[in-house]
């Protein structure tokens, strides 16, 4: 059975010798296609650590990320760019939205990254824009638009090319529990 994520034996340490500090040590696990699941832990346990090597955002020191099947390690820093972008969804606590960019081109840059048909990226802005209740705030940049509508914004970057997988680092953080639970539902 070929999973949507394979992760074996991962692990990143920071520094060496007696100050060497282990971040991840050694998680394995699986998840399925159509499968979603939490982890969970007290901040500092390496929870985003771990979601950056899943990402290839983060070497591991040792272990291996599989994503579709395709080793992400093994792929040049050229190829992963693309593959991140076609395959992968990020979703992180600190937002990352390109501060000067609107709210729709924050989401429609993926486009170009990904090699994807423009056309079909903007109209599934315009829905994930809709669907996130963003429509009115679709031209503003991210210095003007509330914690809570740039979390919206990276949900809906994340979900426009339909990825095979998406991370999602404390998506719900920054929203309301009416809103946190309608993100929830469209992840």
């Amino acid at each position: 059975m070929q999973y949507a994520l394979e992760v074996a034996d991962l692990t990143k340490t920071y520094g060496s010798g007696h100050t060497a500090v282990t971040a991840v040590d050694g998680a394995s696990f699986t998840v399925a296609e159509n499968e979603f699941i939490a982890l969970v832990g007290p901040s500092g346990s390496g929870k985003t650590t771990l979601l950056s090597m899943i990402g290839g955002l983060l070497t591991p020191t040792s272990g291996s990320v599989l994503i579709g099947g395709t080793d992400v390690s093994s792929l040049s820093r050229r190829r992963l760019t693309s593959f991140r972008a076609e395959k992968v969804g990020f979703v992180f606590q600190a937002y990352n939205l390109v501060p000067f960019l609107t709210a729709r081109e924050n989401l429609t840059m993926m486009a170009s990254i990904a090699g994807l048909d423009r056309g079909t990226v903007e109209d599934r802005a315009d829905e994930l824009l809709r669907e996130l209740g963003l429509t009115e705030r679709r031209g503003n940049l991210p210095e003007e638009l509330s914690g809570g509508e740039r979390q919206r914004v990276a949900i809906g970057r994340a979900l426009v090319t339909d990825p095979d997988l998406i991370l999602v680092d404390e998506p719900t953080a920054s929203l309301d529990s009416e809103r946190g639970a309608q993100v929830v539902e469209l992840l």
